[in-house]
């Protein structure tokens, strides 16, 4: 009987030794089948953009509440940005670079929208988002007309990057208001991306930096880079 075991735990790590490489050509293209699934829906959500083609907007009466508008945030919710000294610094094809104050952006003509902010997770509310177009502030700095990305860094070091037809939709916000106070330190203050066309993780909050390049770094969003679609539109 025991020899009878040992024969057969021998067949059976045999057989098993036999199927390895098929278990790792399986995973191995089940790894390129996602990663070719991930640059599908980008070339899809790339090729089917709009620019002139707003989100729904809504009514007042269809804003979910403030309470109800959850926090979601990568790190902390509260990344302790000092609001006195909080700068933007904008850098790359620009011709106005330098660190911009807050005071600067209300100075530019304000947009109120009531649009849906859908997450990954799930869940999606509609809320009330104030700020300046994103496609305002790059004219305002001087932005290359050519220029192809917009990379975003964050205090809390998350980053970001977004293709230049989506920068500049209509909708786009560099948001400083939420339901017409400014923003809360948990929803992003002072400064957070609001891009009606795009899923919650490319909506960037606690920015503290634009890059406008023709290039993307190696870097190309925090999520992204764990896998997730870059272009990240709805």
């Amino acid at each position: 009987m025991q020899r009878a075991t040992g024969s057969y735990s021998t067949q059976t790590r045999r057989e098993l030794l036999k199927m390895l490489p098929l278990a790792g050509a399986a995973l191995l293209f089940t790894e390129r089948g996602r990663q070719a699934g991930v640059s599908l829906c980008d070339w899809v959500a790339a090729t089917t953009f709009r620019r002139r083609h707003s989100a729904t907007a809504f009514h007042d009466r269809d804003v979910t509440a403030f309470e109800r508008f959850p926090l979601n945030s990568y790190l902390a919710d509260d990344p302790e940005v000092d609001l006195d000294d909080w700068r933007l610094e904008v850098s790359g094809l620009v011709s106005r670079p330098g660190a911009y104050t807050l005071d600067s952006l209300r100075a530019l003509p304000k947009v109120v929208q009531n649009t849906r902010h859908v997450c990954i997770e799930g869940w999606d509310v509609v809320g009330n988002f104030g700020g300046v177009p994103v496609a305002a502030f790059l004219d305002f700095v001087g932005a290359a007309k050519d220029a192809r990305f917009l990379e975003v860094a964050c205090a809390d070091d998350y980053y970001e990057s977004i293709d230049m037809a989506s920068a500049r939709h209509v909708q786009s916000l560099l948001c400083y208001e939420m339901y017409g106070a400014p923003l809360t330190r948990g929803h992003g203050a002072p400064l957070r991306l609001v891009l009606p066309t795009k899923l919650g993780y490319k909506q960037a909050k606690y920015i503290v930096g634009l890059k406008i390049t023709n290039v993307l770094s190696s870097k190309i969003g925090y999520w992204e880079d764990r896998g997730y679609p870059w272009h990240g539109g709805l």
